[in-house]
């Protein structure tokens, strides 16, 4: 293989960048100050990490007044950290309160710009065996009947499938060791999910909290019944 896969394993592998990865994964741009806090250590430690992720092309940077905000590079990064997170030890949870975060995490959470966790594991398994939705490789394509249910739901499929990016993918889902959707067509369902007020986005976390019409939207738009939480 000509590439330097283990080069790239390196950056991920150490705790304080995984965390500044991890802290990143819901699309957000962050400032070196909250990724520090986010990740436990001092300023000068996070600003020493986040040029190496510069440097490697793993995040970008972006100046807002006085402010720096660091987010992301694209896609791919955050695709390539949740398929190592699908084949790593689950920590040990030593208090109620982790157990709680962990338990929304793995409910709901953003994962880059989509839904992830097992309400998006099974969206996508109704999806696809509603025929809305079929595998082509490494991509999911949409039938006729799939165009005109998201159709029907507000997404402008012929918009999404213009986009300069992939339009729909199965991407690993580390809690589920399933996939869920990712791409344009990921996002635009997440977008239209937080529109609705079907979910709504932890601000201290990646967890997204399903409300009250979730459950009754999932059924009626997608024949998808939620999991018990």
């Amino acid at each position: 293989m000509d590439v330097d896969i283990a080069a790239a394993a390196t950056l991920f592998a150490d705790p304080t960048r995984a965390a500044v990865i991890a802290a990143l994964l819901d699309g957000r741009a962050l400032t070196a100050g909250e990724l520090a806090r986010t990740a436990e250590v001092s300023a000068a430690t996070a600003s020493s990490h986040l040029h190496r992720l510069l440097d490697a092309g793993y995040v970008a940077v972006s100046a807002q007044g006085r402010h720096r905000y660091y987010a992301l590079s694209d896609e791919r990064v955050g695709r390539a950290f949740e398929s190592l997170a699908a084949l790593a030890p689950t920590r040990p949870v030593r208090s109620l309160r982790q157990s709680k975060g962990a338990e929304r995490l793995r409910y709901a959470r953003t994962c880059y710009d989509h839904l992830a966790g097992a309400s998006a594991v099974a969206l996508a398994d109704s999806l696809v065996d509603n025929g809305d939705l079929r595998s082509a490789g490494d991509a999911f394509e949409l039938t006729d009947a799939g165009v005109r249910r998201l159709t029907e739901f507000g997404l402008d499929v012929a918009a999404l499938a213009r986009a300069r990016r992939s339009f729909a993918h199965p991407c690993l889902d580390w809690s589920e060791r399933r996939h869920h959707i990712g791409g344009a067509l990921g996002a635009a369902l997440l977008d239209r999910m937080l529109d609705l007020g079907w979910l709504t986005r932890d601000p201290q976390t990646r967890a997204v909290r399903l409300q009250s019409p979730a459950r009754d939207g999932f059924s009626t738009y997608f024949s998808c019944e939620l999991p018990a939480r």
